[in-house]
């Protein structure tokens, strides 16, 4: 488990999903033909369940969307997870909400059983907490948006049961492009199959997750056969991976190492009469500022020069100047979980900068694993697996990939080019003009102040870029990390936000 979150944050530096456990059969028969389709599973359960003070009666669909090639044969099987209010008199006046987490290879368990879904695994606190062993209890999630939208949790082709079939090879899927053609393809079908044109619309991602929506609404605003969306809700966001690498990477990273250092307490709070917002809008200045140019300069800053911004670097971060000097003001992710508690002996969080951790090494220049990925990662896989077969009756005889290594490391970028990530894809584009070509359609960006995956300050630079109708992006913070969901304080906040959003508030 180390070993793959190390190789994935080499990977994709600023862009991952939950940690979790996982499985690489799901890719291996790529090389060969895949499974024949047979017919597609199909599991249905009814259930009550007690949201925001309504008591909702729901009818569940777990099963296989056969997705077909030009000769429309099956070349790939989708399985998902709908939610679907019962006695709704006119379904056209009821939203459907289309969820997804990201990786690129994760299944949707993380949003299903952390925050939207009807139930959830009960490890959000007040603190930051390891899940330590089972019993992992999955509970009623007083928090679910099904009072407000249907559900649809989707896993894309090579996670969760999603699969190739018959001739169809999972590369078709495993690129920006090709995995917003797939996951285009199963909500057209989706709404087809289940009589919901007419009924308002939204996306949930979370990580690439955001990157996935935000390609949706390009693939799905095109060619009209189009699919128009009332919001697209981006919790912890990735969108401009070019913007996350080089100058922009570090400024956009440096604002939540500020909010880590002072959680933490390894800054002087009272220099900002112990204000955090102040602070941060302070850090978010100096990022933009004094950081970037210094970066940008190098070796053409005179030593004043330097030595300012070094300083000042140091007073936000809580690293040493002479650390931050040595590091060239490049602290990257790595480097910044094992030096800032390196005294108390301590690593910090990458998903989550308030969880720490113990290493064998104490002087290591980064982290060998990442405290808040394995704090939480055996809760959620045991949960899915316990409510899809015990609460849900889904028997299917392969395992449930969480987290696919295989996928991640066969990912296409935008372009085509590469492998191992998504390379230097930038989806606002897309998005902004998604929203320029629909004026109902809301944006709203969901982001916790300690996540070094996916910054806070990283996805506001993508967000202003020009074309964008700034005007619908809707903007929420919350005092966690990229699992925002995890405190039980942010778990209510966020939940408010996006039924608020929902509801047009």
């Amino acid at each position: 488990m180390k070993n793959w979150m190390k190789t994935l944050g080499a990977a994709l530096a600023v862009a991952s999903l939950s940690a979790g456990a996982f499985a690489q059969d799901a890719g291996k028969k790529d090389e060969i033909a895949g499974p024949e389709a047979g017919d597609p599973a199909r599991f249905e359960t009814s259930d009550t369940a007690r949201v925001n003070g309504e008591s909702i009666s729901y009818d569940v669909v777990a099963g296989e969307t056969f997705l077909l090639n030009d000769k429309d044969q099956p070349n790939a099987s989708v399985f998902s997870f709908s939610y679907l209010k019962k006695n709704v008199a006119d379904p056209s006046q009821r939203p459907v909400m289309f969820v997804f987490n990201g990786g690129p290879g994760s299944a949707s368990l993380w949003l299903h059983m952390g925050v939207i879904g009807p139930k959830r695994v009960d490890v959000a606190t007040d603190s930051p907490t390891d899940d330590g062993a089972p019993p992992y209890p999955v509970i009623n999630n007083e928090y679910s948006l099904l009072d407000v939208a249907d559900l649809v949790f989707i896993d894309p082709v090579g996670t969760g049961y999603s699969r190739p079939l018959e001739d169809g090879k999972g590369e078709d899927h495993w690129g920006v492009d090709e995995d917003a053609a797939s996951v285009g393809r199963f909500i057209r079908r989706w709404l087809t199959e289940n009589e919901r044109w007419a009924s308002p619309k939204y996306l949930a991602g979370e990580s690439y997750g955001t990157t996935r929506a935000a390609a949706l609404v390009s693939e799905l605003n095109d060619r009209y056969n189009d699919v128009a969306f009332n919001g697209v809700i981006l919790i912890s966001a990735i969108l401009d991976f070019e913007a996350a690498r080089g100058a922009l990477g570090y400024a956009g990273l440096m604002p939540t190492q500020a909010a880590i250092a002072w959680y933490h307490n390894r800054v002087d709070r009272s220099a900002w009469n112990n204000d955090f917002d102040a602070f941060i809008a302070d850090a978010r200045a100096f990022a933009s500022d004094e950081l970037v140019p210094a970066l940008i300069k190098g070796q053409g800053l005179s030593a004043d020069e330097e030595a300012a911004v070094v300083s000042e670097f140091a007073s936000f971060t809580g690293v040493s100047e002479d650390y931050a000097d040595r590091a060239n003001l490049r602290v990257g992710v790595g480097r910044y979980m094992k030096e800032l508690l390196r005294d108390q002996g301590l690593t910090v969080g990458r998903y989550d900068g308030r969880y720490t951790g113990e290493e064998e090494d104490g002087v290591g220049e980064t982290a060998e694993a990442d405290p808040s990925g394995y704090a939480m990662d055996a809760a959620f896989t045991a949960a899915m697996n316990d409510y899809m077969t015990r609460q849900l009756g889904v028997k299917m005889d392969r395992d449930y990939t969480v987290l696919s290594y295989d996928v991640n490391m066969k990912w296409k970028s935008v372009d085509g080019g590469g492998s191992g990530g998504p390379g230097y894809t930038n989806v606002v584009p897309g998005l902004a003009r998604g929203m320029r070509e629909n004026k109902d359609m809301r944006v709203m960006l969901a982001s916790g102040y300690y996540d070094q995956a996916t910054p806070f300050y990283a996805a506001e630079l993508s967000l202003q870029a020009p074309g964008v109708p700034m005007d619908r992006v809707v903007k929420t913070y919350y005092p966690a990390g990229h699992m925002m969901y995890l405190d039980l304080g942010s778990l209510e906040q966020l939940s408010e936000d996006m039924r608020a959003f929902v509801q047009g508030e």
